[in-house]
């Protein structure tokens, strides 16, 4: 969409009286401002401004500690540049108002690459030199809870008045019950162009997943995965719940993922996964190595927060080894089966709590360089994902920000201002939970220890 188009839209739509400009942070957390309507063309042209420091924030909303962006500069404004997608109705809210989505730049338009969605960008533009577009596709899980309850506690199905209770892993009568939510998100994901596909009762409490349709535009498809996340949060609030995102709300239940689905076309619009049969191309092997490759020091992407890592655990749908295989869904990255011409890569690390530019930057980033290195993957497993014999994903929040830290290959994905960045927000983060105790830990110790 043009300028001159999201203006006649706006003009067409006269009950929004304001607009919702952000950008992403490094948390996947939309930042930004509340605007009249009569600045829409202003912001819509870049002239809209916002601290380079605001990506970097930590999960609170602080700016974190010796972040240059802030010392040394001053905390300098930059440029919010509207990133061409359609203004985006928001219904939920009181009044009815409007996403503007927009990305960061410096003062000569250069783009700021501490950006999460820059960073994407600058990963695609490799995919690019090489004549190649990634088609991705994305699975998000979600629970509904109830809003009220200081902890996670099942809601309140609106048909029968009882609260959930136990796992409906497929059950059709549970998705029936929450029809009325399930059908707004889908009319609210129409109106945002968010191409949302099947719905299933998960294996959880309350748990459900939403599969978003493939796109030939890996940013596109990232913004499918952000503003659904925010769109489902919305509509749950509008029907009396809350939508939860994290990695593992229930220590006992299914965890949530966040599952990328990629294959890569050429400029003929062929599927160069595709070998005409099961195993696929020699590319698409070589992807899977350099995915396997980069997949430790990658999994600070894709855990994190100090939750995430109580969803990664073994014999729990979640991988916790460097493994691939086909058709096995409990290696870190599966084939799935089917027609040839649909070949692809099903990526299975990250939790429903990752940021969706890092993620699709981390996993497409390594496909492409296993690609130009033509890196070998090993022999995909068929059963004994969890094997002794396998390297093993960072066990904990620490060991991943270390991982990221000294990698390699995440150097070379990342930009040096975004991974200092990342690096500092989590271990700002790390440290404000080291201070926090627990009511299990006093209950355990206050008098025995």
């Amino acid at each position: 969409m043009d300028i001159a188009g999201a203006l006649q839209w706006l003009e067409s739509h006269p009950e929004i009286k304001s607009l919702r400009a952000a950008v992403c942070d490094l948390n996947g957390i939309m930042r930004g401002k509340r605007i009249p309507r009569d600045q829409a063309k202003k912001a819509l042209q870049g002239g809209l401004r916002m601290p380079l420091s605001v990506p970097g924030l930590d999960i609170w909303g602080k700016d974190i500690a010796d972040n240059p962006m802030v010392f040394e500069t001053g905390d300098a404004d930059g440029r919010c540049d509207w990133t061409g997608r359609a203004l985006m109705p928001v219904r939920w809210t009181a009044e009815p108002t409007a996403m503007l989505p927009v990305w960061l730049a410096d003062e000569q338009g250069v783009p700021f690459l501490g950006d999460p969605r820059r960073t994407l960008a600058a990963v695609l533009s490799g995919f690019e030199e090489l004549g190649l577009t990634p088609v991705t596709a994305t699975e998000l899980e979600f629970y509904l809870v109830d809003p009220h309850a200081e902890l996670p506690l099942g809601p309140v199905s609106p048909v029968t008045g009882r609260r959930l209770d136990t796992a409906a892993a497929m059950d059709m009568d549970e998705v029936d019950q929450f029809e009325a939510f399930i059908h707004d998100v889908y009319t609210a994901c129409r109106e945002q162009g968010i191409p949302a596909d099947t719905a299933i009762a998960e294996n959880g409490i309350g748990q459900f997943e939403i599969n978003l349709n493939h796109r030939a535009d890996a940013l596109q498809a990232a913004d499918d995965a952000l503003f659904f996340k925010r769109t489902v949060k919305g509509i749950a609030r509008k029907h009396g719940f809350a939508a939860c995102f994290m990695a593992k709300p229930y220590g006992h239940h299914s965890g949530s993922g966040f599952h990328i689905h990629f294959s890569l076309i050429d400029k003929d619009g062929r599927n160069v996964f595709d070998d005409g049969g099961d195993r696929g191309t020699e590319m698409m092997r070589h992807a899977v190595g350099g995915m396997l490759a980069a997949i430790a020091e990658s999994t600070l992407v894709f855990a994190p927060h100090y939750n995430s890592y109580r969803r990664l655990r073994p014999n729990s749908y979640a991988p916790t080894a460097v493994a691939w295989g086909y058709e096995n869904r409990m290696v870190a990255i599966r084939i799935p089966g089917g027609d040839g011409k649909a070949r692809r890569i099903e990526h299975r690390v990250a939790g429903a709590d990752a940021n969706p530019y890092l993620v699709m930057a981390a996993v497409l980033g390594a496909a492409l360089i296993g690609i130009k290195r033509q890196m070998p993957p090993g022999e995909p497993r068929g059963k004994d994902a969890y094997g002794k014999d396998l390297a093993r994903l960072p066990p904990d929040w620490h060991s991943a920000i270390e991982a990221f830290e000294t990698g390699s290959h995440v150097s070379e994905i990342f930009s040096p201002v975004l991974r200092s960045g990342l690096i500092a927000c989590k271990r700002q983060e790390l440290e404000t939970f080291a201070t926090q105790i627990t009511q299990f830990e006093y209950r355990t110790y206050l008098e025995t220890a």
